[in-house]
C-alpha cells in the first residue's frame, strides 16, 4: 500500500522595521508589529481559516481515513495568540479530531542547528512543550527548519527523542534510490527518515496555478492516477509543501481548494493507495537501509543546499555576527534581561537571511516573492543596524562599561556586489513586489 503522506509547514516571521543607522540606541523596537499583523490577518482569512475547514470537513466526512501532519512554528503561534486567536483555535480543533499529527521544529525556524547546538536544543525543547501544551501532543516526529538535514543533525534529533526525521528527496542524495522508501540516517540506530517526493509535491505547490505547464490545469483525478503509478512496493508518497501553499501562493480562483477538497475521496477509492501520518509511516515500516547524508540538503531552490541563507558574504557574516552574541545574551537573560533574548531569538529566524539572497538569475524570482525589501543588501543593512543596537543593549545589562571590552558589529570579508559595511544613510523604504505573499 502507498501511504500519501501529507505534511502542511506554517510558519511566519517577525519582520523587521525600516530600522536605519539613526534609530540605533534610541530604544525603538525592532519589529514591525503593524505590518506583521496585517500579514496575518490576511494569510488566516485566505489560508488558515478557510484550509482548517476545508480538512476537518474532510475528516469527519471519511470517518478519519483521511490524515496528515502539521509543524506550526512557534512565531506563527505567538502571532496567532496575539493577533487571531480564532485562526489558532480552528487548528486545535484540527488536532481534537485524532487524525492530525503536529511535527516539531526549532521555534523560531531558525539555522542553530549550525552555530550553536546549546541554543538548538532549547529551541526544540520550546517547540515541543508548546505544542503538548496547545495541542495536548508530545510530537514524535521532526523536521528541522526548510528541511534540512545531514548526519549530524539526524544523530542529534535521535538522542533527543524522535523516532522520525523529515527530509527533501534530493537527487544528489537518493541517486538512482527512491524517496517512497523509509530510510535510515548513517549516523543513528534506530531513526527513522521520511523524504519529500518532490516531483509530486511541486505539481501542488508550485505548479498547480501554471498556465503553460502542459498538464494544466491539473484535475484531482489525474494527480490521483499519478499517486496510483508509484514504483511497485512504494511504502509512501511525501507530499511535503508550505500551507500558504492554499488561498496565498495558489489564489483560491486557480481551484486548488476545489481540487483538495475532492482529492480525499479519490484516494480513499483507489485500492492502492490510502492516507497515514509521517508517524503512523513509521510504525508501520522499518527502515529499508541506511543513508550517509555527510553535507546538508535542503527542500530550497534548485541546489537543495543551504546557499538559500548562507550563498553569499552577506548572509554568512550576518549569521556569523549573530550567534556570536549567543553566549553574552544567555548570560544576559540569566541576569533577567529576558527581553533581550526573546529579540535575539527572533533574528534567528532563517527568513532575515533569506531576504539577503543574490541569487537572482537561477532562483530570484521565488526570493523576491518573500522578501519585502527593495534588495538583499537592504535587508542585510537593517539587520546589521537592529544587531548593532542588539549588541549595545547586551554589553549595557552585563554592565560592561569599558570601551577597550566592547566589540563592535563590524561586517568584513563582503564582496564587491554585496557590500557588507552598514552607512550612516536612511535606506529606500521597501518596494512592493510583484505578487503578494504570506512573508511579504
Amino acid at each position: 500500500m502507498n501511504s500519501v503522506a501529507f505534511y502542511f509547514q506554517i510558519h511566519q516571521p517577525y519582520r523587521l522595521k525600516r530600522y536605519t543607522f539613526f534609530d540605533i540606541g534610541r530604544g525603538e523596537s525592532y519589529f514591525d508589529d503593524t505590518e506583521n499583523e496585517r500579514i496575518l490577518r490576511r494569510v488566516a482569512e485566505k489560508c488558515y481559516i478557510p484550509m482548517n475547514e476545508l480538512l476537518l470537513g474532510q475528516i469527519e466526512k471519511h470517518d478519519g481515513q483521511f490524515r496528515f501532519a502539521m509543524a506550526i512554528t512557534g512565531t506563527v503561534l505567538e502571532q496567532l495568540e496575539t493577533w487571531y486567536p480564532e485562526a489558532l483555535e480552528s487548528f486545535v480543533r484540527l488536532t481534537e479530531t485524532g487524525c492530525v499529527e503536529i511535527i516539531c521544529e526549532t521555534s523560531q525556524h531558525s539555522l542553530a542547528f549550525l552555530s550553536d547546538a546549546e541554543e538548538f536544543d532549547a529551541q526544540v525543547l520550546a517547540q515541543r512543550d508548546r505544542i503538548e501544551a496547545l495541542f495536548g501532543q508530545k510530537p514524535v516526529t521532526f523536521r528541522n527548519t526548510e528541511l534540512v538535514i545531514n548526519n549530524e543533525i539526524a544523530e542529534r534529533v535521535e538522542a533527543m527523542g524522535f523516532k522520525a526525521l523529515l527530509g527533501e528527496g534530493a537527487d544528489q542524495l537518493l541517486g538512482v534510490r527512491s524517496s517512497h522508501e523509509v530510510y535510515r540516517p548513517a549516523t543513528t540506530e534506530k531513526l527513522s527518515l521520511l523524504l519529500r517526493t518532490y516531483e509530486r509535491a511541486d505539481d501542488i505547490a508550485f505548479r498547480f496555478s501554471n498556465q503553460g505547464w502542459d498538464q494544466w490545469p491539473l484535475a484531482p483525478e489525474t494527480f490521483v492516477k499519478w499517486l496510483a503509478e508509484a514504483p511497485e512496493g512504494a511504502k509512501y508518497t511525501g507530499l511535503f509543501m508550505d500551507y500558504e501553499t492554499f488561498g496565498e501562493h495558489q489564489w483560491r480562483e486557480t481551484g486548488v481548494f476545489d481540487f483538495m477538497e475532492a482529492l480525499p475521496a479519490l484516494v480513499i477509492a483507489e485500492p492502492t493507495l490510502d492516507f497515514k501520518t509521517p508517524s503512523e509511516i513509521t510504525e508501520a515500516h522499518t527502515p529499508t537501509e541506511e543513508l550517509d547524508i555527510p553535507h546538508p540538503v535542503s527542500w530550497a531552490d534548485a541546489e537543495r543546499d543551504l546557499t538559500a541563507w548562507l550563498g553569499n558574504h552577506m548572509q554568512r557574516e550576518a549569521n556569523r555576527l549573530l550567534y556570536e552574541l549567543a553566549d553574552d545574551v544567555r548570560r544576559a537573560a540569566a541576569l533577567g534581561h529576558t527581553e533581550i533574548q526573546s529579540d535575539w531569538r527572533r533574528l534567528t529566524t532563517s527568513d532575515h537571511v533569506y531576504y539577503m539572497c543574490t541569487k537572482w538569475f537561477s532562483d530570484g524570482d521565488v526570493h523576491k516573492y518573500f522578501s519585502p525589501y527593495s534588495t538583499p543588501h537592504d535587508a542585510f543593512i537593517a539587520f546589521m543596524n537592529v544587531l548593532s543596537d542588539l549588541k549595545s543593549r547586551v554589553t549595557a545589562a552585563l554592565g560592561s562599561i569599558d570601551s577597550n571590552n566592547h566589540t563592535e558589529i563590524t561586517p568584513t570579508g563582503a564582496e564587491p556586489d554585496s557590500t557588507c559595511e552598514v552607512p550612516i544613510v536612511e535606506l529606500a523604504p521597501p518596494t512592493k513586489q510583484r505578487r503578494k505573499d504570506s512573508r511579504t
